[in-house]
């Protein structure tokens, strides 16, 4: 029997049956796997009960709401969470299990995240080392922030690993441009419900700005073709979150008049 490590891994699932093999594949000599899936149509629920019966249904209120309510489900002394899309390396498995043998004072830990972008691993940029804080003490983390995104937060110390979690984000350019238009819908929604009104410097100079950081000033423009697409469609992604705040700001706008 090989051992068990004090690991709760927590994934949320929706759909993931192309990818959620190989993310728990990576983290199968943990003590517990957590899943909490919202609804999915596919097979990923079957693939998730070969490796667990830790397996919960829950409709989806939202990316942070969800991963705080999955790592309240976990029950050992370490949370490590982890999206479908991601994988650990070979490296970050045996870091891991050495900070939990050794945490020396650490609440938390910090992977360096790689994504592998349209057939080729992206090096430079704002897509590496693209730090994330994944591991964490039970009781001392949860995810903050603005959906669609969000971090975790801890009290207490943390410390950076050094070997790579995998990223597989986007199957093609295609999806990466379904997730623009989802997130940049949230995006909209969120920054209007926060009362925040639209600013046509922003529109015009953000999407400027992140392509000259993440093309030149982060060195995109080393990872060949894909860095420019990359650097490109981030600020692309830029441009619609603002025209979106600012079609529904005008059209909360012309309402009022309308009235």
């Amino acid at each position: 029997m090989s051992q068990k490590y004090p690991i709760s891994v927590c994934i949320i699932t929706l759909n993931e049956e192309s990818r959620i093999r190989d993310c728990i594949e990576s983290v199968k000599w943990a003590d517990e796997i957590i899943v909490v899936d919202s609804y999915s149509a596919d097979k990923t629920v079957d693939i998730c009960k070969e490796y667990t019966d830790r397996i919960y249904q829950r409709a989806w209120p939202g990316n942070i709401d969800q991963k705080n309510y999955t790592i309240g489900l976990a029950k050992s002394d370490w949370i490590l969470c982890m999206d479908a899309d991601e994988r650990l390396s070979a490296g970050l498995i045996e870091e891991i299990k050495d900070a939990v043998r050794n945490p020396n004072n650490t609440t938390g830990f910090f992977f360096p995240r790689r994504s592998f972008y349209l057939g080729r691993w992206i090096n430079h940029g704002d897509w590496y080392p693209d730090y994330q804080l994944r591991l964490f003490k039970r009781g001392c983390g949860q995810w903050q922030g603005t959906n669609p995104h969000g971090r975790v937060s801890v009290e207490g110390k943390t410390r950076h690993m050094k070997h790579d979690i995998h990223h597989f984000n986007y199957k093609n350019f295609s999806h990466q441009m379904k997730t623009i238009d989802n997130y940049s819908n949230i995006f909209a929604e969120v920054t209007t419900e926060r009362g925040k009104g639209f600013s046509l410097f922003q529109l015009i100079f953000r999407p400027l700005y992140k392509f000259i950081k993440v093309y030149f000033i982060k060195l995109g423009f080393l990872d060949g073709i894909q860095g420019f697409i990359l650097a490109t469609s981030n600020a692309f992604y830029i441009f619609v979150k603002y025209v979106k705040l600012w079609e529904k700001t005008h059209r909360n706008n012309t309402k009022h008049v309308n009235h």
